[in-house]
């Protein structure tokens, strides 16, 4: 598909493979263009049920190849005498480690495991329309933590207060937890745009954290 986003299509997300084939992390299209220009990584690429690497070089020379080819699956980024297919994994040709296997708590990735869904009514929400509750509240000593956080609306967040659920008479849909794989992952392998991931991404891997 023709790229009329530029800066939107620049912060889709790549995944990013360590020397030895290993999924180490996930960053955005604008950071793994810097690494391929940097040579500090190459693009890893199904074709014909079989994974090619390519320079930044020869990446460019194989995208002016797919122009013709293009589906609704492919993102493209317009340069300034070309156009330059969106790699979907990159590998690193310096790096062997890997990263640690515990999701970061945040904002983002809480939403995410609770799949934008206010975990009292049930309804789902945008993020600007969502909030984060304490099940036991702060001031009665309730930790900020993947065990005592839930995504909220703001309705029912306003309406639970300073109280417990069982004060408030409210009920949660589901009891929180640590998720055992990072949450944005999940989503994002549930996405046809990233159906390559699935060959490098395990239950080891699955820990991935998002950089921006």
């Amino acid at each position: 598909m023709h790229d009329s986003q530029p800066g939107c299509t620049l912060s889709y997300s790549v995944l990013v493979l360590n020397r030895y084939y290993a999924a180490v992390r996930i960053t955005t299209v604008r950071r793994a263009f810097v690494l391929l220009y940097r040579e500090m990584a190459e693009v890893i690429h199904l074709e014909d049920g079989q994974y090619a690497n390519y320079d930044f070089q020869s990446w460019c020379e194989v995208s002016e190849l797919l122009a013709g080819q293009k589906n609704g699956h492919d993102d493209w980024v317009r340069a300034v005498s070309f156009e330059i297919r969106v790699p979907r994994v990159v590998r690193l040709l310096r790096f062997d480690r890997l990263m640690l296997p515990a999701p970061r708590f945040n904002r983002r990735n809480l939403l995410a495991r609770d799949g934008h869904r206010c975990q009292y009514c049930g309804s789902h929400y945008p993020s600007s329309q969502l909030s984060l509750d304490h099940v036991i509240p702060r001031s009665r000593g309730g930790e900020t933590n993947w065990d005592n956080v839930v995504c909220s609306c703001l309705s029912c967040n306003t309406r639970k207060g300073g109280r417990t659920p069982n004060e408030a008479r409210m009920h949660l849909i589901r009891s929180p937890a640590r998720p055992k794989h990072c949450p944005q992952l999940t989503m994002k392998l549930g996405n046809p745009r990233y159906e390559s991931w699935k060959t490098f991404v395990n239950g080891a891997a699955a820990s991935l954290e998002f950089a921006h």
